[in-house]
C-alpha cells in the first residue's frame, strides 16, 4: 500500500503542480521571458544529453530477440494511440476546445515512458529486460516518429496549424537528437560518473522539465490560458484522459492475450504500450510549437501523466499480489 501511495503522490507530481501555480501567479514576462527561453533551450539540450549518457547500450541490446513484443509495443505507441487521437479529435474539440484537443492529439504521438514503465513492470513481476529494451527503443525512435506524426496529423486535423513534418524533424534533430547522440558517444568516459551520481543527475533531469513547464505555462498564462480554460473544461479534459488510458489498457491487455504472449510479456506490453512520456513530451512541445501555445498543448499530457501513474500503480500492485499468490500455490503442490 505504501509503495502504491508513493508512486501516486510522489514529490515530482507536487513539484509540477507547484510550478504551474507559480507560472499562474508569477509568470515571466518581457525581457525575463526572453532570458528564460534561452535558458530553457539550454536545459532541454542538457536533458537529452543526460538521456543519451544514461542509456546503456547493453540494456538496449538485451532482449532484442523478443522482436514480436517490441513490435507490438511500438505499434500500440505509434499506431494505436495516434489512431485514437485522430478518431476522437472532433469529439474532443467539441468538449474541451480546439487547442486542448490538439494537446490530446499531441500526447497520442509521444513515445512511451522509460523509468516508470520499467518500474511498474518490475513491481508486477513482468519481463524487465524486455521492458528496458521496449521503453528505450520507443524513447529513441520517438525523437524521429513523434515530429513526423505531429507534422502530418496536425497539418491534417488543424488546417495547417501544426508544424511542417520536415521542419519539425529538423528542429528535433538539432535540439534533441544531437545532444542525445553526444551523450551516447561520451558515455564510455562519463557513464561511470552518471551512474555514481544518479540522484544529482535525476535532480538536473527533473529540474529541466520543471523549467520548461514554468516557461511554457508563463507564456500561456500571459496569453490568457486560464480565461479560456475553466474548471469545468479541466474536469472534462481529465475525463477524456481517463477514457483514452482505459481504452489503451484494454487493447494492450487483450492483444497480449490473443497473440499468445506469456504472463510476464503481457505485463510488459501493458505497461510499456499504454503510457506516454512527460519527460520527452514537454521538451518536444517546446521545440515544435509557438511559446504561447505550449502551455495548452502540454496540459492534457500533464493530466494524462498523473492518471497513468495512479492507475498503473494500482495495477502493478494487483499483478504483484497475483504473482505472490501463484508462488504460494505452486509451493503447496
Amino acid at each position: 500500500m505504501k509503495n502504491t501511495l508513493t508512486l501516486i503522490f510522489d514529490r515530482y507530481t507536487l513539484a509540477l503542480i507547484s510550478t504551474v501555480l507559480l507560472a499562474t501567479l508569477l509568470p515571466c514576462r518581457g525581457q525575463a521571458a526572453e532570458v528564460f527561453e534561452v535558458v530553457t533551450n539550454i536545459a532541454i539540450a542538457l536533458l537529452f544529453f543526460l538521456h543519451g549518457a544514461k542509456l546503456s547500450r547493453e540494456a538496449v541490446i538485451a532482449g532484442l530477440t523478443n522482436w514480436r513484443l517490441h513490435l507490438l509495443v511500438l505499434a500500440c505507441t505509434f499506431v494505436l494511440f495516434p489512431l485514437l487521437g485522430v478518431l476522437t479529435q472532433s469529439l474532443a474539440a467539441g468538449i474541451v476546445g480546439t487547442q486542448l484537443a490538439l494537446g490530446i492529439l499531441f500526447l497520442c504521438t509521444l513515445p512511451s515512458t522509460v523509468q516508470s514503465s520499467i518500474a511498474f513492470t518490475s513491481i508486477a513481476h513482468g519481463n524487465v529486460p524486455a521492458a528496458v529494451c521496449a521503453a528505450s527503443a520507443s524513447s529513441l525512435l520517438g525523437i524521429f516518429i513523434t515530429p513526423l506524426l505531429v507534422g502530418v496529423l496536425m497539418h491534417t486535423n488543424a488546417g495547417g496549424a501544426g508544424p511542417a513534418p520536415l521542419g519539425a524533424i529538423e528542429s528535433i534533430v538539432l535540439q534533441l537528437f544531437v545532444p542525445f547522440v553526444a551523450g551516447q558517444i561520451l558515455r564510455p568516459w562519463i557513464g561511470g560518473f552518471i551512474d555514481r551520481h544518479k540522484k544529482v543527475i535525476g535532480l538536473v533531469d527533473r529540474g529541466s522539465i520543471l523549467l520548461v513547464v514554468y516557461t511554457a505555462f508563463s507564456a500561456a498564462v500571459v496569453a490568457g490560458l486560464w480565461q479560456q480554460v475553466s474548471l469545468r473544461t479541466l474536469a472534462l479534459l481529465l475525463v477524456l484522459c481517463c477514457v483514452l488510458l482505459a481504452v489503451a489498457l484494454v487493447v494492450t491487455s487483450q492483444l497480449g492475450k490473443r497473440l499468445g504472449f506469456s504472463r510476464e510479456d503481457r505485463i510488459t506490453i501493458l505497461f510499456c504500450g499504454s503510457k506516454k512520456s512527460l519527460a520527452s513530451g514537454v521538451p518536444m512541445a517546446n521545440v515544435l510549437f509557438a511559446g504561447s501555445a505550449v502551455g495548452a498543448i502540454v496540459l492534457p499530457l500533464m493530466l494524462f501523466h498523473q492518471v497513468q501513474l495512479m492507475v498503473c500503480a494500482v495495477l502493478a500492485q494487483r499483478y504483484a499480489r497475483q504473482a505472490a499468490a501463484a508462488a504460494v500455490t505452486d509451493g503447496l503442490r
